[in-house]
Order: structure tokens, then sequence, then C-alpha cells
């Protein structure tokens, strides 16, 4: 996943609020969400390669996603990402998640990226370079992209017009998405929808056997959780409701 977007403590009954697009090479294959642990349960897409998730959330209220990290670092990746995403969903608060972050990356290496988890009580985001970068997010609007993330950004060497038009894309896109006055979860959500499809912002990727793959808009609050995901790129497939029970 390559574009992620978080309203975190702007809507007062869903601190949590999400829209995320995933890009991914064309033959790498993927499942719909699903409930894919269950103590606690956990509902995600999954990596059908690998077994790991690129967003999810868990009964608990706690929302975890990852994109990669454009860098020039050599890193070993011993393990998916995905699977670090899939054990962070594990823990029952975002603050425990962090700390189960931390300890991993402090274990083995990983390729790079970008993490964020996020409750009703905090927001953190790791940004993982062969070194650990982590700040707390203030409430508002976030955007994260390849290269960093609310106009810190790092553009790498191996892709410098790239890393730009990325840096780019990712601020004109959390000024689109500033939340207006009286505006709702499920309005909020269905802007940042249209705005993940509209190619204008760069973010709906079509190339040479590499795209958007899929499209998540997923909102955790006091009424529970609601996903809506898209099996393919936004801007040519419908969102449909995913029903999955997690009680």
């Amino acid at each position: 996943m390559c574009t992620l977007t978080l309203a975190w403590q702007v809507f007062p009954e869903t601190p949590v609020a999400v829209a995320a697009n995933r890009d991914e090479a064309d033959s790498r294959p993927s499942e719909p969400p699903a409930v894919i642990d269950r103590d606690p349960r956990v509902v995600a897409p999954r990596d059908a390669d690998a077994g790991g998730t690129w967003i999810g959330y868990n009964e608990h209220g706690l929302l975890v996603a990852i994109t990669n990290r454009w860098n020039d670092a050599d890193l070993a990746g011993e393990r998916s990402r995905g699977l670090l995403v899939r054990d962070a969903l594990r823990r029952p608060t975002a603050e425990a998640a962090g700390r189960f972050v931390e300890a991993e990356l402090r274990a083995r290496e990983y390729e790079g990226f970008n993490l964020v988890i996020a409750d009703a009580a905090a927001a953190l985001y790791y940004e993982w370079s062969g070194s650990l970068d982590f700040r707390q997010l203030d409430p508002g609007v976030h955007v994260v992209v390849n290269v960093g993330a609310d106009g810190q950004f790092s553009i790498p060497q191996t892709r410098p017009d790239a890393g730009e038009r990325q840096a780019e894309s990712a601020a004109w896109l959390r000024e689109a998405l500033a939340v207006e006055p009286g505006e709702t979860a499920t309005a909020w959500t269905g802007r940042a929808a249209d705005a993940l499809a509209d190619h204008t912002y760069g973010v709906c990727v079509h190339g040479d056997g590499f795209g958007t793959r899929s499209s998540s808009l997923i909102a955790l609050g006091d009424s529970g959780a609601t996903y809506r995901f898209a099996d393919g790129p936004p801007c040519e497939t419908d969102y449909e409701d995913v029903a999955l029970d997690l009680g």
C-alpha cells in the first residue's frame, strides 16, 4: 500500500478514520478482507504470498497500516513487513503495538517501511530505513506515502523524480482532505475515496505490471467498525461493504 490518509481524533464518535490505496505488482496474489486472526479477532485483507497484511483492525479498535518506504539503505528484509502488521494487530492498544514494533526492530531487519498504529487514545507513526524514527501524531488529518508523511519527506537518490512527485501529491492531498466545518466521518471518507480515485492527485497508479490493486475505507468508533473495500483500482472499482462480525 502506498498512500494512507488518516483522520485521527477529528470526529467525536469516530476517532480513527482511514482511506488508503495499496500499490503492488499485478502478479502478487491477495485475498479480500476477512477475519484472519481470532485472539483477538482481526479483520484485514491478506497477502497470499507471505500471509501478512498491509492494513487491518482488531476487536479492540486498533488499526495498523503500512506503506513501503523508499530509501537508499541496503536492508536484508529478513521477514515480510506484512507479518509485522499482522503481529502488531494482535496487541490490545496502540501503545502496546508500538512497544512490540520497537522490540521487533531490535531483533531483526525488515525492508523499509512507514507504519501507522492508531486507536482512540494514541496515533503513532514509525519510519524504518535501517534505523527507527518515531513521532506521535496530533489530532488532525495525516497523509503517508512512500517518502514520508505530513510534509516531512526524505527523497531517495535512487528515485529522485518519483520521490518529488510523491511528496507534492501528498501535500496537495492533505490540503484537499482538510476537514470541513460540520463534516462527518462518513462524508470525509467519501471525499477521501473520491480523491484516491482521482488521477489528478497521482495516487491511483497504473503501470506495466504494477499499480493500485485495492483501496480501503475504515472507520473505528463508538458504534464499532465499518469497512468498505474496493478490490481493484478505485477509479474503476466500486467500494463494497465488508460485513464481518467481530463479536
